[in-house]
């Protein structure tokens, strides 16, 4: 029993679907010759009209010979028995050649990306247009209105082919041919030359008149003739600016050869397919731009400050739309504390993602300048203000600090966070709501709570709580309840593995729950022990430098650091000496021992330090030049009431 190979939406036998698996795919980079003007008045036009508007009807099949060469292989054009009457069998013939004019078109367009349109092309005509099909792209592919570079370089991007094979035992069946036809894979346009003529062309051409030869000869390449006896249809492939392309349509001779009325279909097929390539370059475009923008607006990666782990997810609200406005940032502030930051754009488009990266930037800024929590809101209320009418966002914004264990929270209109303590007991934290930024006008209020040590604070935005099949504060429920169900799984004394709780976190969506982009930034607190640091006030005195390096010299002694001393007192000496010299309030100075050794002198002048070149004459001037030398790393921020400048060392057992 055969199957009608133009029945079914162009659906190819049984046999031939079959070898859709079995045969590998034989790919290569997209590729286009230079650009090649081409006429107007495509194509298009005359076979347009040979799509059929309704459901393409079953045909049915047409005899074969029992035993013949091409048995299998039906054309469209192919030559009916006799014994009917002329009209009858040319109408019968349209009907056909209509019918998989209509066929193949929708299986054409139902591809999205490049490869699964030139392979509907392929699975469309191969058998039943043609036995071969050799389909050529511009290398690389112009996008859009983009001028295509030079030269024009074509590369073979597919070719399919089918052939005939007695099995024993069984009818002849379709499968797929090891050996296509040998083709050249890059093939460069001359200008001028017969190729660049057919292409200018538009039109399909028969491969048997004179043009077509040379063209032919030069796209296969010399040393890849046409074996004798083929027909083929070489068909340019033009988009909606230009020429892309060629597709190749061959015949063997035991086939019947290419009809007039072939050349209309072989226009059809290739303006759809030409038209669904730009499409898909251009989808293919925008898809990369919006990648590239929403990674550029979410931090590589995250810090690692001291006393504090971090881990972070976003999903986008869909696979086609993988920009949006929601946001996360950890950014490291003075006296080793840490900003944590989640928000949430109203949308998830480009301009939402634009305005994301523009209120990400503010609060960077805003943070540098070491603001209170709800100064930052205040500041980021205006700027979204600045940006134009509407543009609305929810913000979260919090301050943990190692030393005092404690975190301070102000929020504009954003979900509350949830505190999961170390014995599994999960809590939603009362922060006062606040208005979103972008109302204008609205007061923020921060509060200050404790931040134990093995806590996790897990800060989210709403497309994680809420969704068409629940309303948030049922969603911020369940997921405390699936916060603390994690915590159960590793015991009282354990704080589940912060990678491993996001990505359980997120299992919790179900599949009616992606309403929305997620953004999630969660933080394991650690803390710094008290005994783990030294804090003093100096008086801005001369006699300053010399207390500070006893001080930290007992320090030292006290933590079993005494192979750091040399450095630290001398590295000490210079930052107090400088801070002394501007300061009129007295002078802090901070040790921290965790994994490294930071020391942090803080005094009330806003002016930072600037390291520079010490000429040979200068008395002064070099005490930077060795902290840079000296120190692991070292840095200085400006505060609100001053500056804090900050070195660190290596402690012994980590530089081993």
């Amino acid at each position: 029993m055969t199957e009608h190979p133009t029945s079914h939406e162009g659906r190819q036998p049984l046999a031939a679907r079959s070898q859709e698996r079995a045969r590998p795919r034989q790919e290569a980079a997209a590729g286009l010759p230079s650009d090649v003007p081409a006429q107007p008045g495509g194509p298009a036009g005359p076979a347009a009209a040979a799509a059929p508007a309704t459901k393409d009807a079953p045909a049915p099949p047409p005899p074969t010979a029992p035993g013949g060469p091409g048995a299998m292989a039906v054309a469209v054009s192919a030559q009916p028995p006799g014994g009917g009457r002329g009209g009858d069998t040319s109408a019968r013939r349209e009907g056909e050649r209509l019918r998989f004019v209509g066929a193949a078109t929708r299986r054409i367009a139902r591809g999205i990306d490049l490869d699964e349109i030139v392979l509907g092309l392929c699975r469309a005509t191969v058998p039943t247009f043609s036995d071969e099909i050799l389909v050529y792209l511009r290398d690389p592919l112009p996008v859009g209105d983009e001028r295509p570079v030079a030269p024009f370089v074509l590369r073979l991007r597919r070719t399919d082919r089918l052939r005939l094979s007695d099995l024993e035992g069984e009818e002849l069946v379709l499968v797929p041919d090891p050996d296509p036809t040998p083709a050249a894979e890059l093939c460069e346009v001359r200008s001028g030359g017969a190729l660049a003529e057919v292409l200018r062309g538009v039109r399909p051409v028969f491969g048997d008149s004179a043009a077509a030869k040379t063209a032919l000869t030069e796209l296969l390449g010399p040393d890849h003739p046409l074996p004798g006896g083929l027909r083929a249809v070489l068909a340019p492939l033009r988009g909606r600016r230009r020429v892309i392309g060629a597709a190749v349509f061959l015949r063997r001779p035991e086939r019947a050869g290419f009809e007039p009325n072939d050349l209309l279909v072989a226009a059809q097929l290739a303006t759809h397919t030409a038209l669904g390539i730009d499409k898909a370059v251009l989808y293919g475009r925008e898809a990369y731009i919006a990648d590239e923008l929403q990674r550029t607006m979410l931090p590589d990666s995250l810090p690692q400050p001291t006393g504090v782990k971090l881990a972070s997810r976003y999903l986008p609200a869909a696979e086609t739309a993988r920009v949006g406005g929601d946001w996360y940032d950890a950014i490291p502030l003075p006296g080793s504390r840490v900003a944590l930051v989640v928000g949430d754009v109203m949308g998830h488009s480009m301009t939402s993602a634009a305005i994301m990266g523009q209120l990400r930037t503010t609060a960077q800024t805003l943070a540098g300048l070491d603001l209170p929590p709800q100064e930052v809101l205040h500041h980021l209320d205006e700027q979204a203000q600045r940006l134009g009418e509407n543009r609305m966002a929810t913000c979260m914004y919090a301050v943990y600090d190692p030393v005092s264990h404690r975190i301070t929270v102000a929020n504009a209109g954003h979900p509350p966070p949830i505190l999961l303590h170390l014995g599994g007991r999960a809590e939603v934290l009362r922060v006062p709501p606040g208005a979103p930024i972008g109302v204008g006008g609205v007061d923020f209020e921060a509060v200050e709570l404790d931040a134990p040590a093995g806590a996790t604070l897990l800060l989210y935005t709403d497309g994680l709580v809420e969704s068409r099949l629940r309303d948030v504060w049922t969603g911020i429920e369940q997921l405390r309840e699936r916060l603390a169900a994690t915590a159960q799984l590793t015991g009282p004394d354990h704080s589940p593995p912060l990678e491993a709780l996001c990505d359980d976190v997120l299992d919790m969506l179900g599949p009616g729950d992606r309403d929305d982009d997620i953004a999630l930034l969660a933080a394991r607190f650690d803390g710094i022990a008290p005994s783990d640091v030294a804090y003093w006030f100096l008086e801005p005195e001369d006699a300053a430098p010399g207390r500070a390096r006893r001080l930290a010299r007992r320090a030292l002694a006290r933590w079993d650091l005494e192979e750091l001393t040399d450095s630290v007192e001398l590295l000490i000496s210079e930052v107090v000496t400088n801070a002394v010299r501007y300061a009129e309030r007295p002078v802090t100075l901070r040790l921290l021992r965790t994994d490294v050794l930071r020391c942090e002198v803080g005094d009330d002048s806003p002016q930072l330090p600037r390291q520079r070149r010490a000429r040979d004459t200068d008395e002064g001037g070099r005490g930077l030049f060795l902290v840079n030398r000296l120190a692991r790393r070292w840095g200085a921020t400006r505060l609100s009431g001053g500056k804090v400048v900050w070195f660190e060392l290596a402690t012994p057992n980590q530089s081993q």
